[in-house]
């Protein structure tokens, strides 16, 4: 008689175990789980580009915005479906307010003055195809949204449609300094928020907002537009590695207050010009200039430290650096080209105060260098220092020159007509005139400096 242990044994041995059958369950598990995931995860795959239309106006005591965003940037809404996948336009608009409320009325800051106004009142809401173009304009807008929606029995895949929206705010004055903060980031990897702005009795003001724009005033006082342009201005000079490498090089031979400040405000008189004349729309509106621009900055940067190295004078480092200055001044114009719309009807302010945010950007560079390169040729003899330094700028900015040359060659050389003569000659003539005046600077400035001499020398040695 067999013992029944021995039979369960025996058995067990001969089928499968338990162990085997839940390794495999698990790995079923898990395969089935990331199958899952990466369905989800693609789904809800956050867009590359996403582009928001809106439009603000105030009117009375309310401020309207109207918003169009592609559905596919907001991911975390479900969308009843019906049939094959389609959306379910009779039974959608819970689920596009609830989207319209989540993703638009929770990250669009509006304020009055200096106050965040309440949260709005969501007056429409409707589904657009992607063929529509009533976002043209304001009144196409507001007229599409307040009117019927699509019709019900149409087929639709949520994720190839716009969502419009109508909001409300209550404002105390329809003529109050209104602001706007779009914090639209996760919509996409990359988010560019088109704003219209349309005050009362005024003209519309246009801006494109990429990615964290900040608080951006839509009709900005002066006092708001300088302040914003000397900080950009200021932020420029501090970001911008090949306006540093040329500091650089005109502070290495000369660390002394007055030979400083020739330079530095020759360098200023040139910038400005070239920056405002470009700005207002002066300078050659050509592909293959910023490139040139570009060129010439490098170039510029390896001439100075060249000439540290061979030896420089004042007299002839201040009008190296006026000539210089004038390129720089371009590079400076192509960096207001997308900032330009924060000015408001204040234009000049805006360049003024760019030109003063550079400056001080270059004062203070100017700053931490002469007691940093004093330091630093206490260790080091300075003529070696200066060689060793300078090499090493011009080293770097050979290598941007020739990386520069290869841009500006794909581009195709200009069309010599009529128009391009005209601007040749109109820049040849203002380049004349400064060249004058530059001529008329250095010849005062060579008389005061014979003139100092020759007191200096007639009081003798004890200044008797």
């Amino acid at each position: 008689m067999s013992h029944p242990s021995s039979e369960f044994s025996s058995s067990v041995h001969r089928g499968p175990s338990g162990t085997t059958v839940a390794r495999f369950a698990l790995g079923l598990l898990t395969c089935v789980s990331i199958l899952a995931v990466a369905v989800i995860a693609r789904a809800h795959e956050i867009p590359n580009d996403v582009r928001v239309q809106a439009y603000v106006r105030p009117l009375g005591e309310r401020l309207q915005l109207l918003v169009r965003v592609p559905l596919a940037a907001m991911t975390e809404v479900d969308y009843p479906r019906r049939g094959a996948g389609y959306m379910d336009l009779a039974s959608i608009d819970a689920a596009l307010r609830q989207a319209a409320m989540l993703w638009l009325a929770d990250n669009i800051e509006i304020y009055e003055g200096e106050v965040r106004l309440q949260a709005p009142r969501l007056r429409e809401v409707r589904v657009s195809l992607p063929s529509d173009r009533s976002f043209a304009s304001y009144a196409e807008a507001l007229s599409h949204v307040t009117g019927p929606p699509l019709p019900a029995t149409m087929d639709l895949l949520w994720n190839q449609q716009f969502l419009d929206v109508l909001f409300e705010y209550s404002i105390t004055s329809e003529r109050a300094n209104f602001a706007i903060y779009p914090r639209l980031m996760r919509l996409g990897q990359r988010v560019v928020t088109a704003v219209v702005f349309l005050p009362p009795g005024g003209a519309s003001r246009a801006f494109e907002l990429h990615g964290d724009s900040g608080i951006v005033r839509l009709d900005p006082r002066w006092f708001e537009a300088a302040r914003r342009f000397v900080e950009l201005g200021f932020q420029h000079i501090l970001d911008g590695t090949d306006h540093l490498l040329f500091l650089l090089c005109v502070v290495i031979p000369f660390r002394r207050l007055a030979p400083l400040i020739v330079i530095a405000t020759s360098f200023t008189v040139a910038h400005s010009f070239t920056l405002i004349a470009s700005a207002l729309g002066y300078g050659p509106d050509v592909l293959w200039f910023p490139p040139l621009i570009e060129l010439l900055i490098a170039m510029s940067i390896v001439y100075m430290a060249l000439e540290n190295i061979v030896g420089s004078s004042i007299e002839r480092r201040w009008i190296i650096t006026f000539a210089f200055g004038l390129v720089h001044g371009f590079a400076f114009s192509f960096a207001l080209r997308e900032t330009l719309q924060f000015a408001g009807s204040h234009l000049l302010t805006a360049l003024v105060a760019f030109n003063v945010g550079v400056e001080l950007g270059q004062l203070a560079v100017i700053v931490l260098l002469v007691p940093a390169l004093n330091m630093l040729f206490r260790f080091v003899p300075e003529r070696i220092g200066t060689i060793i330094l300078s090499a090493l700028v011009a080293h770097t900015a050979w290598h941007w020159m020739t990386e520069r040359w290869d841009t500006l060659r794909q581009f195709p050389r200009p069309t010599l007509d009529a128009a391009f003569y005209v601007s040749a000659m109109r820049w040849l003539l203002a380049i004349v005139l400064l060249g004058t005046v530059l001529w008329m600077a250095n010849i005062m400035l060579r008389r005061t400096t014979w003139l100092e001499t020759r007191v200096s020398s007639s009081r003798g040695p004890t200044g008797d």
